[in-house]
Order: structure tokens, then sequence, then C-alpha cells
């Protein structure tokens, strides 16, 4: 066997999202071959890549099938995270993909969302950080059990830097974690604006392969200074399936797609889409109306990303520090890794054949 017959052997792997094989993509690196025995690194375009062991069997029955069928196949895997990003990265020079997490409303589970989607995304091995936007109604400090908290202070390039709190693996940032959570932030749109723009320039949030930002409701002065001031990759879109909600998540779809903004899309989640009681785990109640985010995806021609359902231990355990993702609730993780990896999957997609990521 030589080198150049198992690059030809993988020129017939396709990477499904991006339309070409692993050959011309450049992700097959380091191979050795010593007998029947192969090995060669497969570079990922994410860690968090959900087509790991479908490459992995992929490449194995190709070397089997066009070289030998008796080789021993030892991939390795690596990850180089793609980003979109063209601009000059004096903000956040550390990030690859800024996803923003949006509502048209209050109460409809943003945050549960954001959170458990940034959970997600480091459960194999990403680094990611969860920026809490929501500066009049901030959730991450309870809903990861920091409540009281602060954050400490260091010095990077002469300049003294928020540093974000780490919990279950990612990183936190929140207007929660500054004041005392018994205030009200009674603040003037400029200066919530200001606040935010501060958590952009004075955190030192580090190398990572995304930032989460847990957008507060509506469509305000918040968003675009966010939009104004760092490229965002895209935005992930959450809705409940009842008609009141669906109106105002048409409102943000608007507000994001509009020329003069123009942010992609990644994706919308139907969130407490239906109830299934314990005692009774086949059965499921449309308790604000059936399919409701779906059909509004499929109206607009977005991506759906999936439904989450109405699970009593959602809500005890942002209540008690506890996420989905990191309690026992199979059946809720389940659900939240098979949105997180559509969405990953949409982004990578995103970042190979869209225009460059911009501020607006």
């Amino acid at each position: 066997m030589k080198e150049t017959d198992i690059l030809k052997a993988l020129s017939h792997v396709q990477e499904p999202d991006l339309g070409k094989d692993l050959v011309t993509l450049n992700m097959i690196r380091n191979i050795s071959i010593d007998g029947n025995n192969v090995r060669f690194t497969l570079v990922l375009t994410t860690p968090a890549c959900p087509l790991k062991e479908m490459l992995r069997k992929n490449c194995e029955d190709a070397i089997h099938t066009h070289v030998n069928k008796d080789a021993l196949v030892q991939i390795d895997f690596d990850a180089h995270t793609t980003s979109n990003r063209k601009d000059a990265m004096q903000l956040l020079a550390g990030v690859k993909n800024i996803i923003a997490v949006v509502s048209g409303k209050g109460g409809v589970g943003k945050s549960t969302v954001a959170a458990n989607l940034a959970l997600a995304l480091a459960e194999n091995g990403a680094a990611v950080g969860l920026m809490d936007a929501d500066i009049y109604g901030p959730s991450v400090p309870i809903m990861f059990g920091v409540r009281g908290q602060r954050p400490m202070m260091r010095e990077v390039n002469g300049k003294g830097m928020i540093v974000p709190l780490e919990k279950y693996g990612i990183q936190l940032m929140s207007i929660g974690l500054l004041i005392d959570e018994k205030d009200a932030v009674v603040w003037r749109g400029p200066m919530a604006s200001s606040a935010i723009k501060q958590f952009v320039t004075d955190v030192d949030w580090g190398q990572l392969d995304y930032l989460v930002i847990d957008m507060p409701p509506g469509t305000g002065d918040i968003h675009l200074t966010l939009l104004q001031t760092v490229p965002v990759t895209g935005v992930v879109i959450v809705t409940t399936p009842q008609t009141v909600a669906l109106a105002d998540a048409k409102k943000g779809i608007a507000m994001f797609s509009q020329a003069q903004v123009n942010v992609p899309i990644i994706g919308l989640v139907e969130n407490m889409a239906y109830f299934t009681p314990a005692e009774l785990p086949n059965n499921k109640y449309y308790l604000f109306g059936k399919e409701g985010g779906k059909k509004l995806a499929e109206e607009y021609e977005l991506p759906f990303l999936g439904q989450i359902p109405i699970v009593q231990t959602i809500r005890e355990g942002g209540d008690n520090g506890l996420p989905a993702m990191v309690s026992n609730d199979t059946i809720t993780q389940e659900a939240f890794r098979n949105i997180t990896n559509i969405a990953i999957r949409n982004i990578a997609i995103k970042n190979a054949k869209a225009a460059a990521t911009a501020v607006v």
C-alpha cells in the first residue's frame, strides 16, 4: 500500500455538508503505512462535528474497497473550526463564530435554549462562551448556579479585562454577575447598549470556537448595537407554537432578513412543542398548538432545527442551576443534541459557501 493509494481511495469519501471529497477539502493529514496498518488524521470542521462516526466508517470502507480489504485502519481526529470572519478582528479576535439566540417575545424559553445549545456545543470538545445580553432580565447566573459570584480582573496587553466565570466547561458573562440581583437595571437604551459593548471590548473571552449570545426579547437597541459592533455568524430564532408567539417570531425573522441587516438565520427552534406525561410516555399533548414553529419555518423557507417538549425537569434544572444538558434527563438532552447538530452543520455550510460575516 502506498500513500497515493490511500488518498485516491479517500477521494471517494464525500463531506456531505460541503459537497466535496475529503482529499479536495484537505481534511486528510499525517498518513502512515506499516504493512497492513494504515493510520491518518481526519481534520473535522468543528470538534462538535455530528458526522464523525459516519465519516470514520466511510473512510474505512473506502480503503477496504479500493486498496486492501485486510487493511487495519486507525483514524485520529483533529478539528479546525471553520470561520467566515473577514473583518479586522479587532474585537473578539479569538472567537471564530458568534451565534445570537433571539426571540420575538419573552417567555418562550430563549435563555434555556441558549444555555443548552452552548453546553451541547461544548460536549464534544468545542471551546464555548455564553454571553447574557439580556440586560434587563439576566438569567444566566440562576441557570448555571453562580448567583452571587463575581468575575475577576486581569491585565491583558496593559488593559484591565474582566475574566468570565467558568461553569460546566463554558465561559459565562452576564450583567447579573456584576450587580446585586435584587437591584433593577433602570437604564435607558444607550446605557444598555454601552454595557453590551463592554461585554465585547472589556471581557477576556480568549480563544473560542463559538460564542453564544442570549439576546433580550424583541428587536431593539441591544440587537442593533451587537450587529453594528461584531460580525454575527448567524441567529437561532426561538418560538413556541401558539399564534401570538409566532406573530412576534415573524418580526424577528423580518429584522434579520431585511437588506440593511441581512444576518443569516441558522434555524428556528420550536420550544414547549408538546407535553408528554411520565406515566404516559407514548402520548403527546399539544398544549399551545401543534407544530406552529415547524410550519413557520416552512413558510419562510428557514431550516427547522427541531422541537423541545415541555418537561418539568427543564424548569427545575433552570431554577436549580443544573441545565438539561448536565442533568439526568436523557430525552431532553437528545432533543437539544439533535438541534445543536443541525445548527453546527448549517454553520459549517454557511462558512464554506455564504458571503463573509460582516459588521452591519
